[in-house]
């Protein structure tokens, strides 16, 4: 029988020793997760050491606050945790038998405390002070604690005045609590990380994929701190995420959040945790732009993929060839399979949606976290299918729906160059790649990464340009096969009708000092495809270079080639070039033209039916 109403709540404090009295063996405990943790309840169990506190059962969603510093204090017969999420508790604890992992999708959780397959006895839940209404708030954690109030035959609210008062499913009334105790801590807090010059080069490249309108899910970490001031210029960005973080707090702050275009929860962040500082939780409290949910709302993937351009974004410790990856037990909060899989499947119903992992190409100790496979490496996701994009300082590997040798080409690609090599011949004993696979070990460190723009052209059509990639062979032949056989003789001087493997490997495999290639990209970041590919070959007697173009039909005429040349020209000034030549065929009056654009000095003269183009650079 409840006996606390809203007029008196106060008079009904009690102490958590009086709270401990009322446990008997055998129980089992739920407790809030992460800021919500009951700090004083949490931190009084684990040091009172009396008969009836034997054999406690204890349930936390994420092993995170107080209790991972006295984890080993669940080393004893008195207590046992169960958990779902790793959490900051090293793995070995939880390999060792010190602690219980649940292997299970996050939304469904509440499902399983409703179905008893978890028997909650006692619920110790923090609290708001209750409101002139009776009404407390969950504040920064509404994940199942509303499930577990149900089922608890006692019900215990740690009344913190710190706790912000949120907005969503996170009214409870205070008639619903059996004892109250005042909290002697404050929330958890958790600090921005620092962002080493790696990550913030990864953050830089993940940022080229999000684009205006996209449903971003965020979590704590050094990558999501880095990402936010390249996301400021985004424009009507949403937030479906399990986390709202400083960084989120940050970007919602800068305009580019407006979520407008997300469904449902139209104009308002939905999450169902806050982890973050002392100043996010007063941003937070009763501001009505972030919206809590349980995590049978925020995980359920069909919610989650009702949102167009969603995408699901991780940081990895980890990843291997074929595309594994495998997520940091330590630095990331409480990532783990359970919880990404609902929102990879999300995004996979989603409108244009994409999954995301973004890692530095080495970590702190310069070992590679690129592998040739990831082998015993724990908290594995090992659904390589669900993994569209990996992402590392030194580009994006784009994953989907790609065969395993293009996927590991792709991997090496964005690997440490001088890890690359071993990668590859790993890779070819392994019958991963092809034995014959070229690797033009000299340039690996010349690769121009800072060829990275964007146009739009006539028509509104989008091109992305970049430096051409090993890892472009497949696309570069799918290319060559989709134009005409007059454009590939306007580009070669002869008919090609095959482009075999032999062939175009050594057609994609550029030094990037002596010849230099750049390719336009049009198309869904995980689905694009080539259009367009601009070249120049040193010639190294003249100091000039020799530059031809390829451009499917379908984007002829709108300037591209135009475009390419002008980079091309800035490209080759970069390396000291006097200037650039071509050979045109006279018929080619489109080419011809985009050389008279340039308005450099050019000498001319026709022999066979052929132009020969010559551009002089000036002093």
């Amino acid at each position: 029988m409840k006996t606390i109403n809203r007029s008196n709540w106060q008079e009904h404090l009690t102490t958590p020793e009086k709270v401990l009295d009322r446990i008997k063996p055998g129980m089992t405990i739920f407790l809030g997760t992460g800021p919500a943790s009951p700090r004083t309840l949490i931190r009084v169990l684990l040091d009172y050491d009396e008969h009836n506190l034997r054999d406690i059962e204890l349930v936390q969603l994420a092993v995170m606050g107080d209790i991972v510093l006295s984890v080993e204090k669940l080393n004893a017969p008195n207590y046992r945790l169960k958990t779902f999420f790793s959490g900051f508790v090293a793995w070995d604890t939880i390999s060792s038998g010190q602690v219980d992992l649940i292997p299970a999708y996050s939304s469904e959780i509440p499902k399983i405390l409703k179905s008893r397959k978890i028997v909650i006895d006692v619920a110790f839940i923090q609290i708001t002070p209750p409101n002139e209404a009776g009404y407390c708030s969950l504040g920064v954690a509404v994940d199942v604690a509303r499930e577990a109030m149900e089922q608890a035959t006692l019900v215990v609210g740690e009344v913190n005045p710190e706790m912000p008062f949120t907005f969503g499913d996170t009214f409870v009334s205070v008639d619903d609590f059996d004892l109250l105790i005042q909290s002697e801590k404050p929330p958890l807090h958790y600090e921005p990380g620092f962002a080493h010059s790696q990550m913030n080069q990864v953050a830089t490249n993940v940022a080229s994929i999000i684009k205006d309108g996209d449903c971003l899910s965020f979590s704590h970490g050094a990558l999501f701190d880095a990402l936010v001031p390249h996301l400021m210029s985004r424009k009507n960005l949403g937030i479906h995420s399990l986390y709202f973080t400083d960084a989120l707090a940050t970007l919602v702050k800068s305009g580019a959040v407006t979520n407008s275009r997300k469904s449902p929860f139209r104009g308002k962040s939905l999450t169902s945790y806050a982890l973050g500082s002392k100043s996010l939780m007063k941003w937070l409290d009763r501001n009505p732009l972030v919206e809590f949910q349980g995590i049978d709302w925020v995980c359920n993937p069909g919610f989650i993929g009702s949102n167009p351009q969603f995408v699901a974004l991780y940081e990895a410790r980890k990843a291997d060839l074929l595309g594994g990856v495998a997520f940091p037990l330590k630095g990331s909060v409480v990532t783990g399979p359970g919880e990404v899989i609902d929102f990879i499947k999300g995004a996979e119903i989603s409108q244009d949606g994409c999954t995301i992992m973004g890692l530095p190409s080495r970590n702190l100790k310069g070992e590679s976290n690129i592998l040739l496979a990831l082998m015993d490496f724990p908290n594995q996701l090992r659904l390589r299918e669900s993994v569209h994009m990996i992402v590392t300082e030194y580009g994006i590997a784009n994953l989907k729906w790609r065969p395993l040798r293009e996927r590991a080409q792709a991997m090496i690609d964005i690997a440490h160059p001088d890890d690359r090599e071993l990668l590859m011949e790993q890779a070819r004993n392994r019958k991963i790649i092809y034995a014959n696979q070229i690797f033009i070990s000299r340039s690996v460190h010349l690769y121009p990464a800072h060829i990275s723009t964007q146009e739009v052209f006539k028509g509104d059509v989008s091109i992305r340009f970049r430096a051409m990639k090993p890892s472009d062979e497949e696309a570069m032949r799918r290319f060559f096969y989709r134009c005409s056989d007059e454009i590939i003789y306007y580009r070669f001087f002869y008919s090609i009708k095959t482009m075999d493997h032999d062939k175009m490997q050594e057609y994609v495999n550029v030094d990037y000092s002596s010849e230099l290639s750049i390719v336009g990209l049009t198309g869904k970041a995980d689905e694009e495809q080539i259009v367009a590919e601009g070249r120049f070959f040193r010639d190294e007697r003249s100091n000039y270079g020799e530059v031809a173009f390829l451009i499917e039909e379908t984007f002829q005429g709108i300037g591209v080639g135009t475009y390419m040349l002008t980079l091309l020209i800035q490209l080759a000034r970069e390396q000291g070039l006097k200037g650039l030549s071509a050979e045109v065929i006279a018929d080619n009056q489109a080419m011809l033209k985009v050389f008279q654009k340039a308005g450099l000095p050019m000498d001319a003269r026709l022999e066979n039916g052929v132009y020969k183009l010559v551009m002089h650079f000036k002093e």
